[in-house]
């Protein structure tokens, strides 16, 4: 099936019923369904054919969920792109998933300029404001209302889902049509069964879980709220779920619900029945705080790119503050999915030993857009291996403990450190770093590198960080930059980031 089909069948049934909202704007399911089908027409109409990429490059707004599903009408893939991204990393995506069309934001027209000098693509076409490209209401209205999903087979990729990788540059998950039905069906089954009757928020990025689960919430008629600020704020959120009576927030980072415990409490969110939340660890204390004040409302959920927000979930009934241990993980292996976890040479541990999470079902990608060297290696032996540690306990819970990777999650966002290695060594007065991860109360994690200065007067931290915001999203430069003679190395030459890793999550900064 083609997983347009869930928004199409959703029209015939709740046509006149409001489908998305965004600020005072209402798009209804019959209005949605005919712009997505009309948007298939005018791409197919211009040359773009069964399995050719269509990459989406802006901030949350109605057209993103319209694109997403007329992109896959036509028998197109999906390369949503996270919309705080520099030009250069657009570039990047756009040119190794060979992109033949980019929708994008009148508002992110100075990276598309500088991406396009690397990468040319065939259609350009602009959301809002006047511009280059085609206008996207133009490009809608000249497309036939009537154009018929394409037939696909279950295994034609729709999602290029761009995700972490050891080699410092995203790789790109193909999730299949299999894959997001599967997904969506999970969501449905596990976490929280949507009905028409329910409002749903998406506070969070569309080109990540929200605009995954928003695939749930529309197939069954739920009425859904983007949220319509740049920024988040936390106060803002809870004004809108007292005056709309929000019943689902779907989804948050544990960063997000955070900062909901630091706004006031004055906001009536009795009509809350389920916060859906994921992507990054979430302190103990933080979710007791969180219980105590919105009730048994939260529900976890694991996943990765690879195996999209699907491998294990911790219920809202689970999620007990007598029960620290429930707490600390991430809940039991979600019903159509096997979990097991390895050791090193791919044997399964037993109860209560540390091993590394690999996971099976319907779910799992169809490997790494190419890159065969990279999916043989994460699908060896019929088993994604998720590169997480984790250990289970006898009510088969799974707590994760560390990444076999490097990888930085701040905020909910993966940051690959090679990439803000590179960027640092590009300044002139730097001849090495590394970096990585350390603890931080309010993002999970935030970026800290050591950086050894050519010989000569050293550049400061500030100078370090600014020059870093040239060449990188905001949101990956450093938060803390030390200065050292050297980097301690093993006899092999190899940097021990670990070391410093231990060192300076436990050295506060000065």
């Amino acid at each position: 099936m083609n997983t347009a089909a869930l928004l199409s069948k959703a029209a015939a049934a709740h046509g006149e019923r409001p489908a998305i909202r965004f600020g005072e704007r209402v798009v209804s399911y019959r209005q949605a369904e005919e712009h997505a089908a009309r948007l298939a027409g005018a791409l197919r109409s211009r040359g773009l054919a069964r399995g050719d990429r269509v990459a989406i490059f802006m901030r949350n707004n109605p057209e993103y969920l319209i694109t997403i599903f007329g992109v896959l009408h036509a028998g197109l893939c999906v390369v949503p792109i996270n919309a705080k991204l520099h030009g250069r990393e657009l570039a990047y995506i756009l040119g190794n998933a060979g992109c033949r069309a980019l929708v994008f934001g009148e508002e992110h027209d100075a990276p598309v300029v500088e991406s396009l000098a690397e990468t040319p693509i065939d259609e350009l076409v602009r959301v809002g404001g006047d511009g280059r490209g085609t206008a996207f209401e133009r490009l809608t209205e000249a497309g036939d209302p009537t154009t018929p999903l394409l037939d696909v087979d279950p295994n034609d990729p729709a999602w290029l889902f761009y995700t972490s990788g050891t080699t410092g540059f995203p790789k790109g998950a193909v999730l299949t049509h299999r894959n997001l039905i599967a997904m969506t069906m999970s969501a449905l089954a596990d976490v929280y069964p949507f009905q028409p009757e329910d409002i749903v928020c998406h506070p969070a990025p569309l080109s990540h879980g929200c605009g995954l689960y928003a695939l749930a919430s529309l197939a069954r008629g739920a009425d859904n709220i983007i949220y319509h600020h740049a920024s988040f704020d936390a106060r803002e959120l809870l004004e809108l779920v007292e005056r709309e009576r929000v019943t689902s927030i779907s989804f948050m980072a544990p960063t997000m619900i955070a900062l909901l415990l630091d706004a006031p409490a004055a906001n009536d969110t009795g009509s809350l029945r389920s916060v859906i939340y994921g992507g990054g660890p979430m302190h103990v204390d933080i979710m007791s705080e969180a219980l105590q004040r919105f009730g048994k409302i939260f529900i976890q959920i694991y996943g990765q790119g690879e195996a999209p927000m699907t491998i294990a979930y911790l219920r809202a009934s689970d999620h007990d503050p007598d029960d620290p241990a429930a707490l600390a993980s991430t809940g039991i292996a979600r019903t159509d999915v096997e979990l097991r976890l390895v050791d090193n040479e791919g044997a399964e541990v037993a109860v209560g030993t540390e091993g590394e999470v690999t996971v099976r079902g319907d779910v799992v990608m169809k490997g790494y857009w190419h890159n065969p060297e990279a999916t043989e290696r994460a699908l060896r032996g019929g088993w994604l291996h998720t590169g997480d540690i984790g250990r289970l306990d006898e009510q088969g819970r799974l707590s994760l403990l560390d990444r076999k990777n490097d990888m930085i999650i701040s905020g909910g966002a993966n940051i690959y450190p090679r990439e803000v290695e590179e960027a640092l060594v590009l300044h002139k007065r730097v001849r090495e770093a590394v970096v990585f991860g350390i603890p931080d109360e309010v993002w999970g994690e935030s970026v800290c590198a050591c950086v050894v200065p050519m010989l000569g007067a050293p550049p400061d931290a500030d100078e370090l960080i600014s020059f870093c915001r040239q060449h990188l999203a905001s949101f990956k430069k450093p938060k803390r930059i030390e200065i050292l003679d050297e980097l301690p190395k093993n006899a092999y030459g190899k940097v021990l980031r670990r070391e410093l890793k231990a060192r300076y999550s436990h050295d506060p900064a000065p």
